[in-house]
């Protein structure tokens, strides 16, 4: 994850989070530049971070690959855990034992509801957006049925408490576990067999299979990680807010999404890098904390999202070099310039 100041997608998103810091600090005075403040920031942030990993991880596959169950599965595998941890291990007798199993219940949740989706699509041969739309149908139903439609208690422990909401040297727990897992993403895409692999059949599905890359495999171990990745996003969840919800972040799929449309990875696949879907992230949750300082409805801002997301689809579509060759073509192909009605040709009698 190098910072490289030629990258002209990063040196935008460092711009536009030095604008919206620069803009908060002003209308608030200089409050939003509290150290609390972005300790607050820092704990929201990686739900948020991680949900759009998943997703930048199945567009960059290619093919139309995108997953839309990472909400609904973040949920399941904190409701899966919320109710199967307390019969393992009793909570107060052995809170770090109860905070271990409450993570590897949740993270086999997760790897098994994204085995799902990458076997559905892999091997059953199903669209991306269909299959993961309908898994999300399917991980929701799930945890409505485990919690009757309400939220449930996550177990007093300490440690699990500690996970969402405690800080080290000044830096939130969260954030720390989604800077480490973004720079091991980032490593596995960019330096491991695994990353060239799916660069390439996001790039030219063709060439690969012809390279003799597993594309059934390769699909099933990205969707796979995208599930871990969802359910490391249900821990902090669940252990910021004590509870687990089957509804819970309603709206974050859309702003996984835009995060990572943000961060220039290509929905048509085979491009993506972690350092920009950092910057990006950061991004929206600082703009979101301004929204949060102005008054803002929570109306509003998800129409804002929706509208960013829109531009950014767009802008990934039509560059400035499409724009002028279709102005060139408007141009050439205008019809001839006609004359007023009741006007007169001369001719020349020779």
């Amino acid at each position: 994850m190098k910072f490289r100041f030629s990258d002209r997608e990063l040196n935008f998103l460092v711009g536009i989070n030095v604008a919206i810091l620069v803009v908060a600090t002003v209308l608030s005075k200089g409050d939003f530049l509290d150290v609390y403040n972005f300790q607050s920031m820092g704990g929201q942030l990686p739900e948020l971070g991680l949900l759009a990993m998943g997703v930048a991880l199945s567009m960059i596959s290619g093919n139309g690959g995108i997953d839309l169950s990472g909400v609904a599965l973040a949920n399941l595998s904190g409701v899966v855990a919320a109710t199967l941890a307390p019969m393992l291990i009793d909570a107060d007798a052995a809170p770090w034992a109860y905070t271990g199993a409450f993570a590897a219940v949740a993270l086999a949740t997760g790897l098994v509801g994204g085995l799902l989706n990458g076997v559905l699509i892999a091997r059953a041969g199903l669209t991306p957006i269909l299959c993961t739309l309908g898994t999300q149908l399917l991980y929701t139903g799930l945890a409505v049925v485990l919690t009757g439609g309400s939220s449930l208690r996550v177990g007093n422990a300490e440690p699990l408490s500690a996970i969402g909401n405690e800080n080290v040297l000044g830096v939130p727990i969260p954030f720390a576990i989604f800077v480490a897992m973004l720079l091991a993403v980032g490593w596995l895409l960019k330096q491991s067999p695994f990353g060239i692999r799916l660069f390439l059949l996001g790039t030219n599905a063709k060439a690969a299979r012809y390279a003799g890359i597993p594309q059934g495999r390769m699909l099933i171990a990205t969707y796979a990680l995208c599930g871990v990745l969802a359910a490391v996003a249900g821990v902090i969840v669940a252990s910021r807010t004590a509870s687990v919800k089957s509804d819970y972040g309603n709206s974050y799929l859309l702003i996984a999404i835009l995060i990572t449309v943000m961060a220039g990875v290509r929905p048509q696949g085979g491009y993506g890098r972690m350092v920009c879907l950092f910057f990006s992230a950061v991004a929206l949750q600082l703009l979101s904390s301004t929204f949060n300082l102005l008054g803002i409805s929570n109306f509003f801002r998800d129409c804002a999202w929706g509208l960013l997301l829109l531009f950014f689809l767009a802008s990934a579509r039509l560059s400035l070099g499409d724009l002028r060759s279709f102005i060139s073509v408007s141009r050439t192909s205008a019809p001839p310039h006609q004359p007023p009605p009741g006007a007169t040709h001369r001719t020349t009698e020779g």
